[in-house]
């Protein structure tokens, strides 16, 4: 009947005397669940509304599992009810997690030098061909009328470092936003959701002299100027890869760990004869 009624009701008045009244917030036959309980799970700094909300999500919750817990005692068979070694597998199984943890993080070397970033990219190339494009690109996002649009796609368009610190500085003062990632690869599904579209469609606008452009209706008009692009199928720029190498070599260097150390564990098993094999 409680878990009804908490389903039924939004007040917040409700759910907060439940919370504030007495020590038992809630009771489903012979358990009770805990003012201290239900606070242990509520952020601190929350609003009394989302306070409210978090209250009865969690009571529901807290009854739905008992009501399970009954019904499965209820209607399962004494052997379906013993999960002694399902458990048993679980405990074995989180201490060999931990104690791997344990071990790999004492061990584990996480400095990967630009040599074995530089040979792991040219050996396995075909793991970093594209199949987003990436660019290098400028991004202005400026009312159609300012006086300084021209002047500024002409700066931001340029080679030089005087030009593109221009165009920087009158962004500054009459741009919506403007956004210089000339120095870094993008990958254009991200850069993408600047103009609010796909890649494809934005790529469709690219013209000759680099530039992207897309009116908006409110006034204003979302600029790009691509600095370099590389597309579909081609390999990537090792500058656009080395975080994934990094991740990847650190990961191999774990899973080295975690084999050597099975090996080490067998082999001293069977040196001290704890482990015997017939």
């Amino acid at each position: 009947m409680l878990l009804l009624a908490l389903a039924m009701t939004t007040s917040c008045e409700f759910v907060s005397g439940l919370i504030h009244d007495d020590e038992v917030v809630a009771k489903l036959g012979g358990r009770k669940l805990y003012r201290t309980e239900l606070e242990a799970f509520i952020p601190k700094g929350v609003s009394a509304e989302d306070s409210s909300k978090l209250a009865l999500q969690y009571i529901n919750t807290w009854a739905t599992e008992q009501l399970f817990s009954d019904i499965a005692q209820e209607q399962l068979s004494k052997e379906e009810q013993d999960v002694s070694e399902e458990l048993e597998d679980y405990r074995r199984s989180l201490l060999k997690f931990r104690y791997e943890q344990r071990y790999v993080n004492e061990r584990l070397d996480t400095l990967v030098q630009n040599t074995e970033i530089d040979d792991y990219y040219h050996n396995h190339q075909d793991l970093f061909l594209l199949d987003v494009p990436i660019v290098k690109a400028r991004f202005l996002d400026i009312m159609q009328d300012s006086p300084n649009l021209e002047m500024i796609k002409d700066k931001m368009s340029s080679d030089k470092v005087e030009d593109v610190e221009t165009a920087d500085s009158l962004a500054y003062s009459s741009a919506l936003r403007y956004e210089d990632s000339s120095d870094r690869w993008v990958d254009m599904v991200s850069f993408a959701r600047n103009f609010g579209t796909d890649y494809g469609t934005l790529l469709s606008k690219l013209d000759k002299n680099g530039f992207i452009e897309f009116p908006d209706e409110l006034g204003d008009v979302k600029i790009a100027y691509i600095c370099e692009i590389q597309r579909v199928g081609e390999l990537a720029d090792i500058d656009y890869c080395r975080n994934r190498i990094k991740d990847i070599i650190i990961s191999t260097r774990k899973q080295a760990l975690l084999n050597n150390l099975e090996k080490e564990l067998l082999s001293d098993a069977l040196d001290k004869e704890t482990l015997i094999i017939y």
